[in-house]
Parts: C-alpha cells; structure tokens; sequence
C-alpha cells in the first residue's frame, strides 16, 4: 500500500518537473526572441541570446521524455481501475514525444541559417530572414500538433480518474476540462487563424491539481485497498 503511494508522489514529481520545460521552451523563449512582423530583429535577437535559444531547445526535449516517464507512473497509479484505458495514457505521450522532438530541428535549422557562413554566401539578408520565418513558423505549428496528445492524454486519464475513488472526481472532471481546451486551440489555430484567444491558457487548472493532489496526498490508501481488493476479487488472476 505504501509503494503506491510513493508511486504516485514520484508521478507528481515527474509532473512538477514537466510543467516548467514546457513553459520555458515552448512559451517563454519565443516570447522572448521572436518579435512579431520583424525578422531581423528577431534573427539578431537569436543571435545575441544563442544560448537562452539552445536551451529552449533542449527544455521542450526534456519535456517530452519527461512527459512519457510521467505518464509511465501515472499508469501504474491508474492501471487498477482500468487497464487497457490507461495504457492509453502511455500511448498518446508516446505518440507526442517524437513529434516534439524532431520539430525541434526546426529551431536547429534556425540556428545553422543564422551562424552558417556558406549560407550568408548563397543567400541575401532578406532571403536569409525569410528562410528563418519558415522555420520558426514550422516550429510554431509542429507544437500545435503536438498539442493534439498533450491533450488526448488527458482524456482517459480524467476518465479512470472519476472512476475511481482513491483519487478526488472533481481532478478528473478539470483535467477533461483541459484537454478540451488544448484540443481546442488545435483547432482553432490551423481552422481559425485569427482566432484571439489561447484557450488552454485558461484551462490549466486541472493539471495544477493533479501536481498538487500526487505530490501531497498521493492516493487515499484505504479507499485504494479498497477498490484494489474488490478488482482482484472480480480478476483472480491479476497480481499487483
């Protein structure tokens, strides 16, 4: 009963760690160097802050592989109530830490067109700067794919959630509520692009609470053994 517990809190920790990767390189760094309708001061931005740029880079990377090690013990606390459901949970986090990988060399190729002396050669500054565009451009949009299973791992993860009973339904039921608004962002972005509003940017609660209920609280442990003994009764043949 005690290893569940410690499964979760470790969860929760993995999940604390997550949250402030994907804030920093997915949000703050362009929010930092890219200026709106001007590329060249954006390219000098880039340049005069390389090293805030590469690891922007580098905390959306760790994001993703913390994103599926999270998602792994976030399993082992929710397989129990579900486990061909929460074996979802694992698949989309799979699905969505490639996507976030490779679209990174799209800032990789950022970096090569502005430091590349043979492309200064073979490019004029304008050409130069709309190469750069393109590729942050690229980059912006490969983040709003991979926003589709930042938000699909939500849903079964709300699900087994308000099933449960060792875990508050109302976590569930907000971490549904924000999934719809990455899910709606995607769609806005690539269906309405003028659309003004970040939707998820106010529907992030339920995974603030989520952090907090596993790094605090864990699992209730009598409600677990409960539903534990009560599923091993109805499956003899499953072992924790």
């Amino acid at each position: 009963m005690t290893s569940i517990k410690t499964t979760a809190r470790t969860a929760g920790l993995l999940y604390l760690f997550q949250i402030p990767l994907g804030v920093f390189g997915i949000l703050y760094v362009p929010k930092v160097l890219v200026v709106p309708d001007n590329m060249g001061a954006t390219a000098s931005n880039i340049l005069a802050n390389e090293f805030l740029f590469r690891l922007g880079i580098v905390s959306s990377i760790l994001c993703a592989l913390v994103t599926v090690a999270t998602a792994l013990y976030i399993y082992k606390v929710l397989r129990y109530v579900n486990e061909n459901h929460a074996k979802w949970i694992l698949w989309f986090t799979m699905i969505v830490a490639p996507i976030t990988m490779i679209n990174e060399l799209n800032s990789v190729a950022v970096l090569l067109l502005l430091k590349g002396r043979e492309f200064a050669t073979i490019f004029t500054p304008g050409q130069l700067q709309s190469w750069v565009s393109v590729f942050l451009d690229l980059h912006t949009h490969g983040h709003q794919i991979a926003g589709i299973f930042f938000g699909l791992w939500l849903v079964p993860m709300g699900y087994l959630i308000f099933k449960s009973t060792y875990i508050p339904k109302i976590i569930g039921v907000f971490l549904i509520v924000t999934s719809l608004g990455y899910l709606i962002d995607f769609t806005t972005f690539f269906l309405y692009p003028d659309f003004p509003l970040t939707i998820s940017e106010y529907t992030w609660l339920g995974e603030a609470l989520m952090v907090l209920w596993l790094l605090i609280m864990g699992v209730n442990l009598r409600k677990f053994e409960e539903w534990t003994q009560e599923s091993l009764k109805k499956q003899p043949e499953r072992t924790q």
